[in-house]
């Protein structure tokens, strides 16, 4: 069985640490603890693994936020994934900063990645896995606030949110989704 894991987030270094940038980190944290590195290939950045004999396929788009429908697109055609096996991992505003909720589908919710994957691959009938970053910003300043850096006291937290967002997404991968929910969402 094949899986696609896509972490949304911005290419660059100027990015690397902001909110906007949280499924990039999860699936670098994933990659580090399953001892595998990221390659470029065509529109992402690539890395597999096998697990219980499931391939696990994680990209990390490089088409910028909101074009990352252009990269999930391309790979779920490229490696035959099918779409009931695609976790998008990304960020959320309504949720507060370390809760993570996984769903089967649901709206895009003003998110510009996640309309794009709509456009693209034909509908919100995909699973996510929503990462909250909170909403402390002023009216009209959601932009600086995503694209921010993380405070210095939720920088020291995010590792055990990155963990258990890891965990969440192998159970997505052998356990299914049901079951995932089930156990990990708040």
């Amino acid at each position: 069985m094949k899986y696609l894991i896509a972490g949304l987030g911005n290419p660059g270094p100027e990015y690397e640490l902001t909110r906007h940038n949280i499924g990039f980190l999860v699936l670098d944290r994933l990659a580090d603890r399953e001892g595998i590195a990221f390659t470029t290939g065509r529109y992402a950045d690539r890395a597999e693994f096998k697990y219980k004999g499931r391939q696990i396929t994680l990209i990390k788009p490089n088409t910028y936020m909101n074009l990352s429908g252009k990269a999930i697109n391309y790979w779920l055609q490229e490696l035959k994934v099918p779409k009931e096996n695609l976790l998008v991992v990304t960020d959320d505003l309504a949720l507060p900063f370390g809760k993570l909720r996984m769903r089967a589908k649901g709206s895009a919710a003003g998110h510009n990645g996640l309309t794009n994957i709509e456009q693209l691959t034909g509908g919100q009938e995909y699973a996510r896995l929503r990462c909250g970053i909170g909403s402390d910003y002023a009216k009209g300043r959601q932009v600086d606030y995503v694209l921010g850096t993380f405070p210095q006291e939720q920088l020291d937290g995010l590792l055990p949110v990155l963990d258990k967002a890891s965990d969440m997404i192998m159970g997505f991968c052998t356990i299914g989704i049901a079951r995932t929910m089930s156990q990990f969402n708040d």
